[in-house]
């Protein structure tokens, strides 16, 4: 049997059924459109970057299509970014003036879509930033895109990052209480320390105070591990795990967030995109590790989703069409199922089916140990068309082996020479 994670404050009992989720990183950093750090990176003072928030005005913005792409690509929950690091909100927050209800836009750009996205019956999630580089008592540390300006720095003495941190929990507290049910919260991030800065951590943020507030006003909501006090969820960022992910030797919720490219915000000019075939890898691979995919989008300053990531949508709901129920409910499938060379094996344990992605078609034959006498029956998932199977002993013997010769018992699939028309084909396997 698979050791199950523990249960935690938080109802994850929805999110490691529905597996995909879809993360929008979207803010003043589109319309540089040269990565959503392009303050930090180009060390870029707060008058400077305030052109920016003088001419946001994404007059394409229409949230019932983004929340219609991302249902059609399989997604089941969505996590946007209320704040990043920069310190603009998409919200009408009332502890701030630097909000997108004060740019051309003049709106609330959350609220719609909110409603967008739960008229499709998806989930809820909020990103909000631990960072905020235009808060006028952030201070310094090795992020801050003014950490190497001498005149900047001389006036740290007058800042209080206690009363920032008031304003973090002001801001959470409106978001918790405005929007009505939310599924998750992922904070964003703890800031190590280095030779010339010092860190923040929890006791900068006030972690378990803030954790408090957060649990009184959404109960069942499900928070991150990056207030450095873990709790519903780990989170691997830009890398695929090689198992399970665990804690202290005990598997735990796990997600995946993972780009399109090389950015989270729009990045005009970046070339490093995934196909769709590796996308949808990383998605099989998550699951068949017992953990979720989360796949960002950075909408353009118009407020539109770039074409690049629409067609990756469009392909990923392709599949997801016909392969659905080899990843909604799934999970790591039970250790005495080896997984074949080149696949990952996804597991259904409500409706005792096992599901072999094969990432390379292999030649006629699929040899899968360990597997003899333990299936009834095979099909391709995309077609629901019939895989022979050649048994290694004879059904009758298999309940009389001693579990080391069940362990080497053979199971072989005879395939079609050809590979079917899918992006990953999937062979669904009826447990006895």
């Amino acid at each position: 049997m698979t050791l199950l994670p523990a249960k935690t404050a938080g109802d994850t009992d929805w999110f490691v059924h529905d597996r995909f989720g879809m993360f929008i990183h979207w803010g003043l950093y589109a319309l540089p459109a040269r990565h959503e750090w392009v303050k930090s990176n180009e060390r870029i003072d707060t008058e400077t970057y305030a052109k920016y928030f003088k001419h946001f005005d994404p007059d394409l913005y229409d949230p019932e299509v983004w929340a219609s792409a991302a249902a059609e690509a399989g997604m089941k929950y969505f996590v946007v970014t209320t704040k990043h690091h920069e310190g603009f909100t998409l919200f009408d927050s009332a502890l701030t003036d630097y909000k997108a209800t004060n740019t051309p836009a003049r709106r609330d750009l959350l609220r719609p879509m909110v409603d967008s996205f739960r008229k499709r019956d998806m989930r809820v999630g909020f990103y909000h930033s631990l960072l905020d580089w235009h808060h006028p008592h952030y201070t310094l540390d090795a992020h801050h895109p003014m950490r190497d300006n001498a005149d900047y720095a001389a006036k740290e003495g007058a800042k209080d990052i206690t009363k920032y941190a008031e304003y973090l929990h002001g801001q959470t507290r409106e978001l918790l209480t405005n929007y009505g049910q939310v599924d998750i919260l992922w904070y964003d991030f703890s800031v190590g320390r280095t030779n010339r800065f010092e860190g923040k951590g929890k006791d900068v943020w006030q972690s378990e105070k803030l954790i408090a507030m957060v649990r009184s006003l959404q109960p069942n909501i499900i928070l991150n591990d990056r207030l450095e006090i873990d709790q519903d969820v780990k989170t691997p960022e830009q890398y695929q795990p090689r198992d399970w992910v665990r804690v202290n030797g005990n598997p735990v919720v796990w997600e995946a967030c993972q780009t399109f490219s090389g950015s989270w915000g729009y990045h005009r000019d970046e070339s490093s995109w995934k196909s769709v075939t590796m996308l949808l890898q990383m998605l099989v691979d998550s699951v068949s590790k017992g953990g979720n995919l989360l796949l960002n989008v950075g909408p353009t300053g118009r407020g539109e989703f770039d074409q690049r990531a629409l067609d990756r949508l469009h392909g990923m709901g392709r599949w997801m069409r016909r392969h659905g129920r080899s990843i909604y409910g799934c999970t790591q499938a039970p250790p005495e199922f080896k997984t074949p060379q080149d696949c990952r094996l996804t597991y259904n344990p409500t409706t005792k089916r096992l599901y072999v992605h094969v990432f390379a078609w292999p030649f006629r034959h699929l040899h899968l140990d360990g597997f003899g006498g333990q299936v009834e029956y095979a099909q391709l998932l995309n077609d629901a068309s019939e895989i022979r199977m050649l048994e290694s002993i004879p059904e009758e013997s298999y309940g009389q082996m001693t579990p080391a010769a069940k362990e080497k018992s053979l199971l072989t699939l005879e395939l079609p020479i050809h590979q079917p028309d899918q992006d990953i084909p999937v062979i669904e396997l009826f447990l006895r």
